[in-house]
């Protein structure tokens, strides 16, 4: 993600700021240019420091989870993040609210990156071809999982409880777990619908590189639970959940696609460089390019590879896990290819 500044002071500001840090000035984000706004907070309304144009706050500003803007006339009350939202839980339990605070930090990252590659992202609400967010507080019914469906993705509450997601992790002998990642995954089928379903021109080329999808899908998740994926699965898959079939592959893929360019992303903004007179010159980067403006995804991939050996090693001195714990093989770049070349097109800079 990028660096934002304070618009009085020029302080950084991280993407959920509200309140600038140094300055005390009110902070928001405007998501139609990316760009994170500030306010004198002795003003009656919110009239922006550097474009004196007046905005209002989403609505669900009042509960903590959103500092997005809207100006001041927009019709909706609520960001176009937050109406994106069906369901979200009861907030009477205090337990629910800090839950739902971690969901929608992790949700407005995501949607970030989705407008920033230029992906059209319409309500389920008001369009039946839309997305939308159940995030659900109990699981009191056994067929009611995080997963997608037809533009719906289900998110459950305990997901965003961090001791009880290690413990997930740990039994399902995940290497990485986390809320951004549950919510690239399940967003990946929902644009599996959008990006090759529909577009039946793209979808022999997906079958050659992910396979076929015709093949039963519950038929093939009970065969992945039931047998052990086989040994050399780091050959031609991003994870062994990515095995059990190719809408899974897809899923996968597609996640780690967004945290490549997250983190590439980040890095760029930062200007961080692995220079290291101790490694190899393959292994010295500079970060000179936002990812999302770059066509050939090997330089990204150039980049990645010894930016992420970089940060797991300052991770294993703090006695910290990995920050990215996965081996990108060349089979994977051919997948994460396959879709950054589908997204090129989308991109609106």
């Amino acid at each position: 993600m990028k660096i934002f500044q304070c618009g009085h002071c020029n302080h950084p500001l991280f993407f959920e700021n509200n309140k600038c840090e140094n300055c005390g000035h009110i902070s928001g984000y405007r998501d139609l240019d990316r760009q994170m706004l500030t306010f004198d907070p002795f003003n009656s309304s919110l009239l922006s420091d550097r474009e004196k144009i007046e905005y209002k706050y989403c609505k669900n500003k009042e509960h903590g989870v959103c500092n997005w803007l809207v100006v001041n006339d927009y019709s909706q009350d609520y960001c176009r993040a937050c109406q994106l939202n069906r369901t979200i839980p009861n907030l009477s339990d205090k337990k629910n609210f800090q839950k739902w605070q971690n969901l929608e930090v992790a949700k407005h990252r995501l949607i970030y990156q989705l407008q920033k590659i230029g992906l059209d992202l319409p309500s389920k609400m008001t369009n039946e071809e839309g997305l939308c967010f159940d995030f659900i507080a109990k699981n009191n019914d056994p067929k009611i999982m995080t997963g997608h469906s037809n533009g719906v993705i289900t998110i459950l509450l305990r997901e965003a409880d961090s001791a009880l997601r290690e413990q997930i992790r740990k039994e399902m002998q995940e290497p990485y777990r986390t809320l951004i990642g549950h919510l690239r995954h399940e967003v990946g089928h929902y644009f599996w619908e959008r990006l090759i379903f529909q577009e039946q021109n793209v979808l022999p080329e997906f079958r050659v590189i992910f396979g076929n999808e015709e093949e039963n899908y519950s038929d093939a998740l009970q065969n992945y639970y039931k047998n052990s994926t086989p040994e050399d699965w780091r050959d031609a898959y991003i994870s062994k959940y990515a095995t059990s079939h190719p809408w899974e592959d897809w899923a996968e893929t597609w996640a780690h696609y967004l945290h490549i360019m997250d983190m590439v992303e980040t890095a760029h903004f930062f200007g961080l460089e692995v220079n290291s007179k101790q490694i190899s010159e393959k292994m010295k980067i500079t970060s000179t390019y936002d990812p999302y403006t770059v066509k050939d995804f090997k330089t990204i991939i150039q980049t990645c590879v010894p930016l992420s050996f970089a940060v797991n090693s300052i991770n294993r001195a703090m006695g910290i896990p990995d920050v990215y714990p996965f081996v990108i093989t060349p089979a994977v770049v051919k997948k994460m290819n396959f879709i950054h070349e589908l997204l090129l097109p989308k991109r609106k800079h």
